[in-house]
């Protein structure tokens, strides 16, 4: 059936050539087929899941740890999705459930690819960058990813005309950090530093988000604690015996939580956050708790070594990364023991996840779910109240 369409700056009618019955078409006022849209006119719906919000996010590294926090938080709330991903597709295609029918889109990208990110960022109004690396490889080092990686993502979204851009740092980056079982400065602080540096040149008006360590399912914290690449019997060797290292981990879904609170809120724009816990512990004392949680003994819980090693730490070290040359066993490798070392020191005066509206998660009532799959003796079924629960350290 053919059809006249009449168009107008808010509506097109369609009129069928026999019969009276006609079809208008409203279209947004503030659309426009030339140059970006108001994206945020389109809002629909009541804020939920089936709704629009007016964000249509690419997040950049969605795969990874925090990745999938953040892109399940935002399909909850109802954005559009676009997740570049460099792998194999099965490694994203379970994100597609974090959003409703539609709303979540996948393209591959390379981060030395331009052409390939400026295709992932053309139609969002939001950029998220969790691209990171614990340990270099011999396709990237920490400087290729880090520094360069981040400054190619932010000027390419400068160029695109995308609103926000929110990058996820280091609480503890630093320009010349002090080496603690590195005999040079940390690679992985001094990238970070200087990536943040590159955003902020490059995207003046991105959000910063320097997070201390985060603990969760399928972290690099607890369970690179928990492995046993990093205990022999009784003894946990760690920097100083962990008498010197103080941590303040956080939780993964607060921090989700407020890089999702940033996307929504313009007055974060130019803003560096704090991503840290609400107490803060000696490491001896945690990975104590943690071993205790892990180690039940019809005799009680006795306490566990920390003892620092250096023969311990070189014969673990050489064969996690002898045998496995791509990937460190139990999150073995020294950049990584070089970060468990370190002081968390919050900046004073910075704002935290708290000032973006996330209630935390204190480790208490989460870090024994987390551990409960490194529990020993799982076939055994105890009673209720057979091992009592050990008491979670003392903060200080």
């Amino acid at each position: 059936m053919a059809a006249v369409a009449l168009s107008g700056h808010f509506a097109t009618k369609i009129i069928p050539k026999h019969g009276a019955l006609s079809i208008i078409y409203i279209k947004s006022a503030s659309y426009s087929t030339e140059g970006k849209t108001n994206i945020a006119a389109y809002k629909r719906g009541t804020g939920g899941r089936s709704s629009f919000n007016g964000i249509v996010a690419t997040v950049f590294g969605c795969t990874g740890f925090v990745g999938r926090y953040v892109c399940n938080k935002l399909g909850k709330i109802g954005t559009q999705m676009i997740l570049p991903y460099r792998s194999d597709f099965y490694d994203a295609n379970r994100l597609k459930v974090a959003g409703d029918l539609g709303q979540v889109l996948f393209t591959p990208f390379d981060l030395r690819d331009e052409e390939s990110i400026a295709k992932a960022v053309k139609y969002s109004n939001v950029v998220i960058n969790l691209v990171g690396r614990d340990y270099e490889t011999k396709n990237f080092s920490y400087t290729d990813v880090h520094v360069d990686g981040a400054r190619r993502l932010a000027r390419i979204c400068r160029e695109m005309c995308v609103e926000r851009f929110i990058h996820l740092s280091y609480l503890n980056a630093e320009s010349n950090p002090k080496p603690l079982l590195l005999k040079k400065p940390s690679m992985f602080k001094i990238s970070k530093y200087l990536g943040e540096c590159a955003v902020r040149e490059e995207f003046p008006t991105a959000t910063i988000i320097r997070a201390s360590d985060i603990y969760g399912s399928e972290d690099r914290f607890l369970r690179s604690l928990a492995t046993s690449w990093r205990s022999h019997g009784n003894l946990v060797p760690v920097y100083k015996n962990g008498k010197e290292t103080i941590k303040q981990p956080v939780y993964v879904s607060d921090v989700a939580q407020g890089i999702v609170n940033a996307a929504r809120d313009p007055d974060t724009r130019c803003q560096i956050y704090q991503a840290i816990g609400p107490k803060r512990y000696l490491l001896a004392d945690l990975i104590d708790w943690f071993y205790k949680l892990m180690r039940k003994d019809r005799a009680g819980y006795r306490r566990y070594d920390m003892k620092y090693d250096p023969i311990f730490f070189s014969l673990r070290v050489a064969a996690a990364n002898m045998l496995s040359p791509a990937y460190p066993f139990g999150g073995l490798h020294w950049e990584g023991l070089e970060k468990e070392s370190t002081t968390d020191k919050p900046e004073p005066g910075v704002p935290t996840l708290e000032d973006l509206g996330v209630t935390l998660t204190h480790m208490e009532d989460q870090v024994p779910w987390e551990l409960k799959p490194f529990r020993a003796y799982q076939y055994y079924l105890d009673k209720l109240g057979e091992f009592p629960a050990p008491p979670p350290p003392n903060a200080l």
